[in-house]
């Protein structure tokens, strides 16, 4: 096995891959005189849909629609539960404290007066707390 691995000295260092001299000095210039000659169009572009010239500003409102939401809900993320709550909403306070809303609110037709009165009972109260007479006007 005495033959040279060396591949590069075989080839005297050379990897034979090489252009004549001002090859690319010329190129650009040899380039344009072999392409054909290009006739100039004057075609006018066509015209944009109101689709296409609206686009830009409906995606760049809806991207500040994202940021706002994505804000909003870290806001509503870092609060403490207190600040959420009832005591700090006046449009709760206000309806809880009308007497039709809270009627209205929990007027449930499911619910008989036999279920009632078993629940009542169930929570301790009494028959006689029952029998008292009611008088409406």
């Amino acid at each position: 096995m005495d033959k040279d691995n060396d591949i590069l000295a075989k080839i005297n260092g050379k990897s034979g891959m090489t252009v004549p001299d001002g090859y690319f000095a010329e190129f650009a210039k040899n380039m344009a005189m072999n392409l054909p000659e290009r006739e100039s169009q004057n075609i006018a572009p066509a015209p944009r849909s109101t689709w296409q010239q609206v686009r830009p500003y409906v995606y760049l409102a809806a991207m500040f629609m994202g940021i706002w939401c994505m804000l909003k809900m870290f806001t509503l993320m870092g609060t403490p539960d207190s600040a959420t709550g009832i005591d700090n909403n006046p449009t709760l306070i206000s309806a809880l404290n009308d007497d039709s809303f809270v009627e209205e609110l929990y007027a449930d037709e499911s619910i008989d007066s036999y279920s009632l009165l078993e629940d009542l009972y169930n929570e301790g109260f009494e028959a006689s707390d029952f029998t008292q007479s009611v008088s409406y006007k």
